[in-house]
């Protein structure tokens, strides 16, 4: 995961470290390499380290410790424009007195280029984000999904081999958002550029990455596909932030042939998979995703390990019921089901058994 650079990469960040008051790190000793061509994110909470280490990547920031390489090139010491990186940010930053077309002129402009040519690849960057009827509004004319475009045309239109994009669809709504974010994956998927993109929103980060780093305290917690992140969290931090979790706090009695007997505040052991755990008597939390959890016994997997339930709250939300229940002392157990015609609402108040297949259990650190 955080292993040093071995030159392979076509962005490599090696023992990176970034301090802004020569003492405490936003950045702690980052290693990571990606590859050309990938849609790599940079997930995690504010503060956690992934908008700066962007920052040092584009030449905004200098790294404290450290190489970033590109193309297998140090780049620490180039400026911010030479380094032939687009960028498009939350708050769009086009020029509010240049149209649009000006707008995307200027990049070409600064890198010399004649005017029959900056025609030409300003109308192909325009038509990629289908605005090309639009070179000769201003960006104040322009809605905001609009200006996003245009941001990401004029990242776009010198053709640069690497992207980074922070935090870019922030101010969109939820609508309008979850559309850019298939707009964006197809242009990267047909121009095979390599994309960088900073968010605190997991959701956008399942949805468009080959691969997630998620930070937390200027480290790399953990990097892998969207799917590995998901369904194998290598902590409990990662568990919690991707997706919904479920957690029960335990102490360990045994670890053996691959499995962890947990031993829960209520008396009942629980068996799960070993992942991020001391020994025996170490306390743990046991994550389990609230799809994996069902009520009906005629659904529950072989081998399922079942546990007795209280129902606090029942939720329709069109597609999904979403259960609230009080499991082993915890009343913020949640379950989702898919609505289908044969489901039974549960009643608050109800007592149930759950159960789930014990692979679908991972013991990790305590928080």
């Amino acid at each position: 995961m955080d292993a040093p650079s071995k030159g392979s990469g076509f962005v490599e960040f090696d023992r990176v470290q970034k301090s802004y008051d020569g003492e405490s790190l936003v950045v702690k000793d980052l290693n990571l390499s990606i590859g050309k061509g990938e849609f790599l994110t940079m997930l995690g909470p504010s503060g956690s380290g992934k908008t700066t280490c962007l920052m040092m990547l584009a030449g905004f920031e200098t790294a404290t410790h450290g190489d970033i390489r590109l193309e297998g090139s140090p780049i620490n010491a180039v400026p911010p424009h030479k380094r032939g990186i687009g960028m498009v940010f939350q708050n769009y930053a086009l020029f509010p007195h240049m149209t649009v077309a000006e707008n995307l002129s200027f990049p070409l402009e600064v890198r010399g280029m004649g005017k029959s040519e900056r025609e030409g690849k300003i109308k192909r960057a325009l038509d990629m984000v289908q605005m090309g009827a639009f070179g000769n509004r201003r960006p104040a004319q322009l809605s905001g999904g609009q200006q996003q475009r245009i941001a990401l045309a004029r990242a776009l239109v010198f053709e640069p081999k690497l992207v980074l994009m922070d935090e870019p669809l922030g101010a969109l709504d939820k609508q309008l958002r979850e559309h850019m974010q298939f707009e964006i994956k197809a242009l990267h998927e047909a121009l095979g550029i390599t994309v960088v993109y900073v968010t605190h929103d997991q959701g956008e980060a399942l949805t468009m990455s080959d691969r997630i780093a998620v930070f937390n305290d200027g480290r790399i917690q953990q990097l892998a596909s969207p799917s590995e992140l998901y369904e194998a969290p290598e902590n409990s931090f990662v568990a919690q932030f991707i997706g919904e979790n479920n957690k029960l706090a335990g102490t360990v009695e045994e670890i053996a042939d691959g499995r962890a007997m947990v031993r829960l505040p209520t008396g009942e052991i629980i068996d799960a998979t070993p992942v991020n755990v001391g020994g025996k008597g170490e306390k743990t939390l046991v994550s389990i995703r609230p799809e994996r959890v069902e009520y009906r016994a005629e659904m529950l997997p072989e081998g399922a390990h079942t546990i007795e339930a209280e129902v606090l709250e029942f939720i329709y939300m069109g597609d999904i019921f979403r259960t609230r229940l009080r499991v082993a002392g915890t009343d913020d157990f949640v379950i989702k089901n898919r609505n289908t015609l044969d489901q039974r609402r549960l009643a608050p108040g109800e007592k149930v058994r759950i159960g789930w297949a014990p692979q679908d259990a991972r013991a990790l650190d305590p928080l």
